[in-house]
């Protein structure tokens, strides 16, 4: 597991980080040894430039060493205003005196995060499980730091098996979440998955009994009926029913689990009221059936029933 490239915010609470942080002597060492530290962003100046206090002494980060990019596009000035008031991980460049004659800590974010691809995101493979946290999230995905604000895409298809109809359901930013690397492109940006980690129709139909009456959020109405998540990687098909609208709990009657069919059919006992903006009180935290604090790496995962004729799988070799 990698202790020293980890996704911004981790730092901020090591004791050996806020010793680091604690007086001129301490951030020159931090200096000698190249240290990946973190600090807390104050402000950005007229000129995009970040300001720090680092326990008494000031730092400045230039707005040209806010982000690392690997195909060398200028920083956008969006990308250093959202860094204000957050965590940010950087490396101390140097140091120089202020106006007042003081000692000012010149810092990349830009060196953290080129080292930490070099030594860590380089050498990761595809079905590998490593830490991420939540940056921010789109229609189409979530944006995942996977270590020193290094940002991956976790597609809106690959957060679970069961349809959602935005990320927001499933996440907001800040969480730490673990995901599978899914790919890393020429250009070296990041995809990665989470549905592996949430088991198989299996594991998940395991947990339920036909004549249970449970609890279950609408995904999506069709003319043939309606679709009702009941675990992020297992959904039902229940009748058509009046009252009921996407991103709702439900209560629903188990009427029958049919593994060779992959099909659990419902029916809708009460339309609910509740709308689900993110996952229900009743279902958190999410269950992992692989557990990423000790599997480090998926070669193969098969979702549907041997029995089933309809073979849904990820391969990752």
């Amino acid at each position: 597991m990698n202790n020293r490239y980890l996704p911004e915010g981790e730092l901020i609470r090591d004791y050996e980080n806020r010793e680091y942080l604690s007086s001129f002597h301490a951030l020159e060492r931090a200096y000698e040894k190249r240290k990946i530290l973190e600090a807390f962003a104050l402000l950005s100046d007229g000129d995009f430039n970040l300001h720090f206090d680092l326990g008494g002494v000031a730092g400045i980060m230039p707005r040209e060493e806010v982000v690392w990019s690997p195909t060398g596009e200028p920083v956008k000035d969006i990308a250093i205003l959202t860094r204000v008031g957050k965590p940010v991980c950087f490396q101390i460049a140097g140091f120089r005196r202020g106006d007042d004659g003081e000692p000012v800590a010149v810092l990349s974010r830009r060196l953290a995060q080129e080292e930490c691809h070099r030594e860590y995101v380089s050498t990761l493979t595809q079905g590998d499980v490593i830490p991420a946290a939540i940056t921010h999230l789109e229609c189409f995905g979530a944006f995942a730091d996977v270590g020193c604000g290094i940002v991956s895409l976790l597609s809106i298809d690959a957060i679970s098996v069961s349809r959602i109809s935005h990320p927001r359901v499933r996440f907001s930013p800040g969480d730490r979440v673990p995901v599978v690397v899914k790919n890393i492109d020429r250009e070296g940006r990041i995809f990665v998955s989470q549905r592996e980690l949430y088991g198989t129709w299996e594991e998940n139909a395991a947990l339920f009994s036909p004549g249970e009456t449970v609890t279950g959020v609408v995904r999506s109405i069709e003319s043939y009926g309606v679709f009702v998540e009941l675990t992020p990687n297992l959904a039902g098909l229940a009748e058509p029913k009046e009252g009921v609208a996407v991103d709702r709990t439900v209560a629903v009657f188990i009427k029958s689990i049919i593994p060779e069919k992959m099909k659990v059919k419902l029916i809708i006992i009460d339309a609910g009221h509740e709308t689900a903006e993110r996952e229900p009180v009743w279902r958190r935290p999410p269950r992992y059936f692989t557990d990423p604090k000790s599997v480090f790496h998926i070669d193969r995962w098969r979702y549907s029933p041997a029995a089933c004729p309809r073979v849904i799988e990820t391969s990752f070799a």
